[in-house]
């Protein structure tokens, strides 16, 4: 059963051919025995709860098409029941009393909820390697990182550990990890899912989106989570577009006469041979498809890494400062005044990654380097944005999506760039410029490339739209997975 697409699994729940229950002991029993650290938290007793609860619906008639389906959630996401740590010691034993709205939608939708997944502390980080809890290891080659800060999402789908899971993306935390474990994942344009609920890293950038093994079940999970939410001040009303829709409504569409832009910065010094092969042999396939190449150039592509490395961790520093050991999260346990409380307490409970990024966040912010830094990366931000919009945008526009690398290179080894930050965030320069745009994108499997044990690592290639455009992207992505089987590939032993 782990084999099967959602699509699959729906078609099976509702002939009967299997109940809700039988498939979530199914997916428990495979997470029972994996080594990948892909989840955090697992209670049995609360899947089979809600299986039970979707064999009813299956069995009177109000079942939805993901009724019966099992997800997992990344721990960034709120949830009544089980335990909502954002990867961190800071939030170690916290149970929300609410569910993120993301959480509510799938619950609504009859979805059996399997677990809570690893992700890098607070969702900051490029290789869940910085989850107080313990690096998530790649299904693919057990000594390769599974990308961040959504590794445990991506790992838990290219192991089969689960058929569909939510990540958050605020950097390239859907993008680069899909890319690093072979699956199938879209960041929306920013605004069309709820952020209700989900543990804000930086609120200007976080947006959840949907991991699966095939772009068409990410079209059928996007349906079901995105719209507008009262609830979180940053969701689009219906007025700026966030409507409920049919995200799957364009499967089917032909490619012939699409116009691919394939931007110079992204095929330059530093991308990978071996990934840079994939990506052209997956450009060539969508020319077979009926698509044009059209060379562009988004110039201002290198000045993403610095705005990005100074927005987010403003924003980070202030979203943060709740987590004092007083109104929330882990307080020491000795201190001699307030103080000494606060900085014992942070100290403890936010792990360094998570300490470097306030640091330079506070600093960003402070009188006398506001203008300097912040303003002038919020400057840099507009300017990323219109080289987008140069290209996407308007009658004269030459292309009508973007697509190259998601990584400059595959998964590199655990531990490789530990020691070594900044070269985690050079790791991002093909998906911050998208983020800090606020524009949709999406990573689908496209190949292999040799890791430094010569062991395959999967390749993704990344695909760009216009605001509001996910069903194209989607219809875009299932083209190629409908020609080519990079997607339906499985590690060893799955």
């Amino acid at each position: 059963m782990h084999t099967k697409t959602i699509k699959e699994l729906s078609t099976l729940l509702h002939s009967k051919a299997i109940s809700a229950t039988e498939l979530a002991t199914h997916f428990l029993d495979r997470i029972d025995g994996s080594a990948l650290n892909a989840f955090l938290h697992v209670d049995r007793a609360l899947t089979l709860a809600q299986a039970a609860a979707a064999d009813a619906r299956l069995a009177d008639g109000t079942a939805t098409a993901l009724t019966g389906v099992p997800i997992a959630h990344k721990d960034i996401f709120v949830t009544r029941d089980w335990r909502s740590t954002a990867g961190s010691k800071m939030l170690g034993n916290y149970t929300s009393p609410f569910n993120a709205t993301v959480v509510e939608k799938f619950n609504a939708a009859g979805m059996v909820t399997l677990g809570k997944l690893n992700c890098d502390e607070f969702a900051m980080g490029s290789a869940n390697e910085n989850s107080a809890f313990g690096a998530v290891k790649n299904p693919w080659d057990s000594t390769a990182v599974p990308g961040g800060s959504s590794g445990g999402s991506a790992a838990a789908i290219a192991a089969r550990l689960a058929p569909a899971a939510t990540a958050t993306d605020t950097g390239g935390s859907i993008r680069q990890p899909a890319a690093f474990c072979g699956v199938t994942g879209i960041k929306p344009t920013y605004g069309r899912v709820s952020r209700f609920g989900m543990i804000a890293f930086a609120s200007s950038l976080d947006q959840g989106g949907p991991m699966a093994k095939t772009a068409e079940d990410c079209a059928l999970l996007l349906t079901a989570m995105a719209g507008f939410d009262e609830r979180d001040s940053t969701s689009l009303t219906p007025e700026q577009g966030g409507v409920a829709e049919d995200y799957a409504r364009d499967l089917g569409q032909s490619l012939a006469g699409l116009r691919i832009g394939v931007p110079r910065e992204y095929f330059g010094d530093g991308l990978a041979f071996d990934v840079e092969q994939a990506v052209r042999a997956a450009l060539a396939q969508y020319v077979a498809l009926g698509a044009t190449l059209v060379d562009i150039s988004l110039p201002n592509t290198a000045l993403s890494i610095p705005a990005y490395y100074i927005i987010a961790p403003a924003e980070a520093s202030s979203n943060l400062s709740r987590f004092d050991g007083v109104r929330y999260g882990h307080r020491a346990a000795e201190y001699k005044d307030l103080q000494d409380m606060y900085k014992k307490s942070r100290a403890e409970g936010f792990g360094a990654e998570v300490q470097r990024r306030i640091m330079v966040g506070t600093y960003v912010l402070c009188h006398g380097y506001y203008d300097a830094y912040y303003l002038k990366a919020q400057k840099i931000r507009r300017l990323i944005a219109q080289d987008f919009a140069a290209a996407l945008n308007g009658p004269d526009a030459p292309c009508d999506v973007i697509m190259g690398p998601v990584a400059p290179s595959v998964a590199w080894d655990l531990g490789a760039k530990t020691d070594d930050p900044v070269a985690n965030y050079l790791a991002d320069i093909y998906t911050l410029s998208t983020s800090l745009a606020g524009l949709p994108g999406m990573s689908i499997p496209c190949g292999f490339g040799q890791g430094e044990k010569n062991a395959a690592r999967p390749v993704g290639l990344q695909i760009i739209g216009n605001y509001f455009a996910e069903a194209k992207l989607l219809n875009i992505a299932h083209q190629y997975q409908l020609a080519t089987d990079w997607h339906l590939r499985a590690p060893a032993g799955v």
